[in-house]
């Protein structure tokens, strides 16, 4: 854990050990996903590059962070996006993005992190790299 870590009263405390230990000790800010009904259940689609999620009461989509402009069959190649599956065979989960933040503020990093509701085991799912600025939009991507 590290001091400057900001983590959304929206992300159950498992989640938040599971990103902040995963993150490798940089800062981070660590989000959940909220659909606009409200629901925090969802069937993810993921990838290497990036990530789709699905709610499971409302069916609205919606990417996470900067997924949706790497989200076609040119960027996929042998990377193509797959439904995300707890061990246990469940498919639905809670969703938080973890921010890794660089010394200027900027995100550096999106790691995925999800929890099954059905037996709460946490995993990251997807993570990539960002190297472009502004990010700011990033944060609210979720």
């Amino acid at each position: 854990m590290h001091a400057d870590d900001q983590v959304d009263e929206g992300v159950s405390a498992d989640l938040a050990a599971f990103l902040r230990n995963a993150d490798g000790g940089r800062p981070v800010k660590i989000a959940s996903s909220v659909c606009g009904c409200g629901g925090r259940v969802f069937f993810v689609l993921v990838n290497a590059s990036g990530a789709e999620r699905e709610c499971s009461g409302c069916g609205s989509r919606a990417f996470i962070a900067d997924s949706e402009e790497y989200w076609n069959e040119e960027s996929w190649e042998d990377d193509e996006p797959g439904a995300a599956g707890c061990p246990c065979g469940s498919r639905e989960f809670e969703a938080a993005v973890a921010f890794s933040l660089g010394g200027d503020g900027s995100v550096r990093w999106v790691t995925v992190g999800l929890r099954c509701v059905r037996d709460g085991f946490c995993g990251v799912f997807a993570d990539w790299k960002i190297d472009y600025g502004p990010t700011d939009h990033l944060l609210t991507m979720v």
